[in-house]
């Protein structure tokens, strides 16, 4: 690993200041999970980081607004959001993912700016917070802007993020009667990266599917929704049919990749299967939870 210098201001202003627009030898660090492991590993070298720990303390704390939404400041652990009584209440499905993300050493350092900010199709909250119909706020030199959680993602391990732009908060809408379910499938060991990622949050009336949004990690590029099979479920029932249908939809749309943990055709049978099992379980769910 080659020296560095590192700077730890203490304003999120003041770090989105600290990076040049086009500079590739200055980046940000929070948690360092992914950072370091890039740097001992001599793929990123650069000359210097810049801290963000020292940053205001809300920026590491969750709220609860008024509405019922969530805000998640950029630096809080994942292992603080894991174990936050308002993150179970409104959605359990993200406290249920983070329960076999990793493991808990890189949970107790990991943050949930450094976990997005990196891009990496595999990761688990990606496809949840999709669903959820989350969004980001970014701040950068001019000021914050406001992003859906889907539009982060512009490759493999890349990002629409600016070089002098930071994540500054997660924001996840109250989810009101909607039931939510994430499943993952690893070919390893269970801490491993998945081979598939799908989440599902919907509404229902009776056995009547409403305003389904449904999204894929893990076996493609990028996290991404699934609008396809969203229009084959809404208005559908919760039946075999639909949910073999579903399969078949989820099946075709997803481009899915060949990597270390399993061929295309085998990916693509994996979303065929587990479609029809993310749904069952969101439907099984108590409403605004995840069983």
């Amino acid at each position: 690993m080659n020296f560095f210098e590192l700077i730890e201001p203490t304003s999120l202003r003041e770090a989105v200041g600290l990076l040049g627009s086009s500079d590739i030898s200055t980046r940000p660090i929070a948690g360092g999970t992914a950072v370091m492991l890039m740097m001992k590993t001599g793929v990123f070298q650069p000359e210097r980081l810049i801290g963000l720990r020292k940053i205001e303390s809300h920026y590491s704390m969750i709220t609860s607004a008024d509405n019922g939404a969530l805000h998640i400041g950029a630096m809080t652990t994942l292992r603080q959001i894991e174990q936050s009584d308002a993150v179970n209440n409104a959605v359990p499905v993200v406290t249920s993912a983070l329960r076999r993300l990793s493991n808990v050493r890189v949970r107790n350092v990991a943050t949930v700016g450094g976990h997005l900010a990196h891009g990496d199709p595999h990761l688990d909250l990606p496809p949840v917070l999709i669903a959820l119909g989350a969004s980001l706020i970014i701040q950068g030199p001019t000021g914050e802007r406001e992003i859906e959680i889907g539009d982060l993602f512009a490759g493999y391990l890349e990002t629409t993020l600016a070089d002098n732009e930071l994540i500054a908060e997660v924001r996840i809408p109250a989810q009101s009667e909607r039931r939510a379910a994430y499943l993952k499938h690893t070919t390893r060991s269970a801490d491993d990266w998945p081979a598939l990622g799908l989440a599902i949050s919907m509404a229902l009336d009776g056995d009547d599917i409403q305003s389904a949004r449904v999204a894929v990690g893990a076996a493609t590029d990028t996290p991404r929704r699934l609008k396809g099979v969203e229009k084959v479920l809404n208005g559908g029932k919760v039946d075999d049919q639909t949910l073999r249908d579903a399969g078949d939809a989820a099946a075709a749309e997803a481009e899915v990749h060949t990597d270390a943990r399993g061929s295309s055709a085998y990916k693509r049978e994996l979303i065929r299967v587990f479609m029809g099992r993310v749904i069952r379980q969101a439907a099984d769910a108590e409403v605004g939870s995840i069983r």
